[in-house]
């Protein structure tokens, strides 16, 4: 297969890696070989607009996928290196592509966890930060970034990370959605650098804008989305309810509650699921539902308020 798919038919289907494959008239992709259970196939990198173009989360340090990406878009000048979030599998491609092209690093500010670190809690629970992100120009909510017949629009929606920013192109009514919300899989809030409750308030953020279609930070586009995020927020209601019945059922620690509610689950996933766990309970017991001895903690004990 070529370097770069250019046919006149836009390709919108399932990511495919080692191509830059077009997906309409102002928005290309090229997906990062970094391929995962956290990752799906890799990776987006999305290309927005011609010969003046912004790049929208260059991805890991990975210079192959840098050189290969600016490859595949030859005589191109990049204007604007837009970064949605402070993760390892997003944000360090930017400082790699700067030094090859000059373009400012624009978006999400640097990397913030939701509340302060407990004693041991760091580095294991913070290990995938990108602690070095500095962007020569943070946006924040309605800021834009322009360039030859496209616009970028920043929007806050804190939850996985809380410096994740969205991206609007109004052009083509279409949003960014980097890992707030993907077709393949529920996003990840891990505390502490996620939210539940700020993550919950941003799917109901999206829920009243108008964009008909996403183009998210890990595999391919979800179509109809004010539908589809209504059916993550009520998945993630269930999922709340069903962690409040094991606690009432007796069960007092993350461990015997992911056993319960995760059955059959891929043992290398069950850390990401014990993290969102905690990420409900935290929400639980500042809401007051729950209760536990002291400030919540991933090995600490839960009961029913």
């Amino acid at each position: 297969m070529s370097e770069t798919q250019d046919d006149p038919v836009f390709d919108t289907g399932a990511p495919i890696s080692g191509v830059t494959q077009r997906l309409s008239s102002l928005i290309r992709r090229r997906i990062c070989p970094n391929a995962s259970p956290f990752t799906a196939s890799g990776t987006c990198t999305y290309i927005v607009g011609m010969g003046d173009v912004a790049v929208i989360d260059p991805g890991p340090e990975d210079a192959d996928h840098v050189s290969a990406l600016l490859a595949s878009i030859p005589g191109e000048r990049v204007s604007a290196i837009v970064v949605t979030h402070t993760h390892r599998d997003h944000s360090p491609g930017a400082r790699l592509l700067q030094a090859r092209t000059g373009a400012p690093i624009v978006g999400c500010g640097p990397h913030r966890a939701a509340r302060d670190l407990a004693e041991g809690e760091f580095p294991h629970l913070d290990a995938s930060a990108d602690r070095v992100h500095e962007p020569d120009r943070v946006l924040r909510e309605g800021d834009t970034v322009t360039g030859d017949g496209w616009t970028l629009e920043a929007v806050e929606t804190p939850g996985h990370t809380m410096n994740h920013l969205a991206f609007a192109l109004p052009q083509e009514a279409a949003l960014f959605s980097g890992d707030h919300v993907m077709a393949w899989s529920t996003s990840i809030v891990a505390p502490p650098d996620g939210s539940m409750r700020a993550y919950m308030a941003s799917l109901d953020k999206l829920r009243a804008r108008s964009e008909t279609v996403y183009w998210p930070g890990h595999g391919g586009p979800v179509r109809d989305p004010r539908r589809f995020v209504r059916g993550l927020a009520a998945h993630r209601r269930q999922r709340e309810t069903t962690i409040r019945a094991r606690i009432d059922a007796g069960d007092r620690d993350i461990r015997a509650i992911v056993a319960a509610i995760y059955q059959g689950l891929s043992p290398v996933l069950h850390g990401a699921a014990a993290l969102s766990v905690f990420a409900h309970l935290e929400d639980l017991v500042e809401r007051g539902v729950v209760v536990t001895d002291g400030p919540p903690r991933l090995e600490g004990r839960y009961g029913p308020a």
